[in-house]
């Protein structure tokens, strides 16, 4: 386990951060269907691979080129992963509503012991990769943004892709 860290958000970030992670929990759904008896083990009694890239994304194939394999696996794993990333993005709204504000002025200050810092790194980073799908994000996407309008339904999404990734960033190198 890591040591903990202490966040400063403006508060313009934090609701974003709210926004995300409520997105993050509908795009993952609510868990298992009630009548698979195997759930409860943790194994889907049928596990398809999504036909939504984002999905796709967040829980890709196990097996390239082996679709039975990767039926396996995925069947045996995604119900554990989706559980994961779900808690994940739930700690971060739970962390957002113990914030307080900062004594410096209208930062809020949240504290993340090393388990949630984890947790918010890996929330950060799934989000990062939904909307790097969604956007068709690639190694040239600073060039890409650059070239948007301010009018451009896609602009505050990148500004939020960007937000995450320097927040990934700092909580990596405070974690470092």
């Amino acid at each position: 386990m890591t040591e903990g860290v202490v966040l400063r958000l403006e508060p313009q970030e934090a609701h974003l951060l709210r926004l995300l992670m409520e997105q993050m929990l509908e795009l993952l759904g609510d868990g298992a269907p009630a009548d698979d008896d195997l759930a409860a083990f943790g194994i889907a009694s049928s596990a398809k691979t999504p036909s939504d890239p984002v999905l796709l994304r967040l829980f890709p194939d196990g097996y390239s080129g082996d679709d039975e394999a990767s039926g396996e696996f995925r069947r045996y794993t995604e119900l554990g992963l989706r559980e994961g990333k779900r808690e994940a993005a739930r700690t971060i709204l739970e962390t957002l509503d113990e914030a307080h504000e900062h004594e410096d002025g209208p930062l809020l200050a949240l504290a993340l012991d090393g388990d949630r810092a984890e947790a918010w790194l890996r929330a950060l980073n799934d989000v990062r990769l939904v909307l790097g799908t969604r956007l068709d994000i690639d190694e040239d996407w600073y060039r890409q943004a650059g070239k948007l309008t301010p009018d451009d339904p896609r602009t505050p999404l990148f500004a939020a892709y960007e937000l995450l990734t320097m927040m990934l960033e700092e909580l990596v190198d405070a974690l470092g």
